[in-house]
C-alpha cells in the first residue's frame, strides 16, 4: 500500500486493537447478521467498553478526547473486513457531533455518556419518501404546543433505524422561512406517537438495520429542541463535510482491501494452464486499479489533514466523496470481473463488497449533488 504519513505509533497500536476486536467479535458473526438483517445489539456495548464509539468526545462526558484520525482508523478497519452492518460511523462521525456542537450543557451531560458506552444508539433522520437529496423539500413538521412541540411526519432509509433509541429529526418549524425554517429535535425511544417501520430489505449492507420512522403528533418537551430554532439547515451544512469525509475514508479502505484480496486470488486461480495473474489483461487491470487507488488515498489523507486543521470546506469534501465512491465502484467491479463466476457468489467477499458499495454514491449526497456543489464553488471563484 502507498506509504502514509498521517498516523504515528500510537495510532498503529489503536488500529491493532480495533482489528483484533473486529476479528474476534464481528467477522465470525457477520454472515449470520446479514441473514437476520441486524447486528447483535450487545455488540454496541462491547464496542463502547473498548472506546470504539465516539472517541473524539471530551473527557468531561466520558470520552477519550482524541482527534478524528481515530475515527478514520475505525472506519478503515471496518471497511477492510467488509463489516458493513456496523452503524458506528453514522453514530460517531455524523449523529453524535450534532449533540456535542449544538446541544445545551444539560443535553450533553444527559446523553453523551450513553453514546460513548453504547447504551444509546443514535440515528439522524433527514431523508423522506419524497425528498431524497432535496433537504429543502422536507415535509416533516414541528409546531409549537404550549411550552413544547408536536412533531408529525415520516422519514425513510434511516441507518440504525431499528437499534436507535435516540434520533435527531430534521423538521420544518416555519414554512415561510425557507432554509431558516428548519430545526433539529431529539426524539427518544418510547415517546408516544414515535414508531418504526419494518427493517428495509436492501441489495447490499444486509446486516445494517435501515428503517422507516414515523412521527404521529409526537409530543416533545421544550428541551427536545437541539440548538436554536430555525438553525437546523445551517447545522446540517456545517456537519456534512465530516460525514462525506467519513464515507470517503471507508471507500478508499474498502477498495484497497478488495484489491489486495483480488491480487491473492488471481495469483492462485488458474486458467488456460497458468495463473490468471500471468495474463496481460489481468496485469493491466490490476495496475490501473492500484494507480487510481493510490492517488485517491493521497487525496483522501490530505483532506483528513485539512479537516483536522478546520480547513475542509464543503466543495473539497464533495470532491473527495465523489472521487472515492465512484472509484470504489469502478475498482470493485473490475475485481469482481477478475474473480469470474466466483465473484458473483455471495460467499466471496468481493461479491458482498460490490453490493454494499453501490449505496456509497447515493447516501450523504448523491454523486450528482456533489458535482453541483463543486461546480458552484468553481463558478463563484470566477
Amino acid at each position: 500500500m502507498f506509504p502514509r504519513t498521517l498516523f504515528d505509533s500510537d495510532h498503529q497500536l489503536f488500529r491493532d486493537s480495533v482489528r483484533r476486536f473486529l476479528e474476534a467479535e464481528v467477522v465470525p458473526f457477520h454472515a449470520q447478521w446479514e441473514k437476520e438483517g441486524c447486528v447483535d445489539r450487545g455488540l454496541w456495548l462491547k464496542a463502547g467498553e473498548q472506546g470504539f464509539l465516539c472517541p473524539t468526545l471530551p473527557e468531561a462526558y466520558g470520552g477519550v478526547e482524541v482527534d478524528f484520525r481515530y475515527n478514520v482508523i475505525i472506519n478503515e478497519e471496518i471497511a477492510k473486513v467488509g463489516a458493513s452492518g456496523l452503524g458506528w460511523g453514522l453514530h460517531s462521525d455524523i449523529a453524535v457531533p450534532y449533540i456535542l456542537h449544538y446541544g445545551s450543557e444539560a443535553q450533553k451531560q444527559r446523553l453523551l455518556p450513553g453514546c460513548i458506552s453504547g447504551e444509546l444508539v443514535t440515528a439522524i433522520a433527514m431523508t423522506e419518501p419524497g425528498t431524497g437529496s432535496d433537504l429543502q423539500g422536507i415535509k416533516t413538521k414541528a409546531q409549537r404546543d404550549g411550552d413544547g412541540w408536536l412533531l408529525s411526519g415520516a422519514k425513510t432509509f434511516i441507518t440504525n433505524g431499528q437499534h436507535a433509541n435516540l434520533v435527531i429529526v430534521v423538521a420544518r418549524t416555519d414554512p415561510q422561512a425557507g432554509s431558516r425554517g428548519f430545526s433539529l429535535f431529539l426524539v427518544e425511544e418510547g415517546m408516544a406517537g414515535f414508531s418504526r417501520g419494518t427493517n428495509l430489505e436492501k441489495i447490499g449492507m444486509k446486516a445494517q438495520d435501515t428503517s422507516e420512522l414515523f412521527f404521529d403528533n409526537v409530543r416533545l418537551p421544550a428541551d427536545a429542541l437541539l440548538g436554536e430554532e430555525g438553525a437546523g439547515f445551517a447545522y446540517l451544512m456545517r456537519e456534512l463535510p465530516q460525514e462525506r469525509l467519513s464515507v470517503a475514508s471507508n471507500a478508499v479502505a474498502n477498495a484497497e482491501s478488495i484489491l489486495e484480496q483480488t491480487l491473492a486470488y488471481v495469483a492462485e486461480r488458474r486458467a488456460f494452464g497458468k495463473p490468471i495473474a500471468a495474463l496481460q489483461n489481468t496485469q493491466f487491470k490490476l495496475a490501473e486499479c492500484r494507480t487510481k487507488v493510490d492517488a485517491a488515498r493521497v487525496f483522501t489523507d490530505r483532506c483528513i489533514e485539512l479537516h483536522l486543521e478546520g480547513k475542509l470546506d464543503a466543495a473539497m469534501a464533495a470532491e473527495v466523496k465523489l472521487l472515492t465512491t465512484e472509484l470504489q465502484g469502478e475498482v470493485l467491479d473490475e475485481c469482481l470481473q477478475l474473480h469470474g463466476g466466483y465473484g458473483y457468489m455471495w460467499e466471496y467477499p468481493v461479491a458482498r463488497a460490490w453490493a454494499d458499495a453501490r449505496v456509497q454514491r447515493i447516501y450523504a449526497g448523491t454523486s450528482e449533488v456533489m458535482k453541483l456543489i463543486i461546480a458552484r464553488k468553481m463558478l463563484e471563484q470566477q
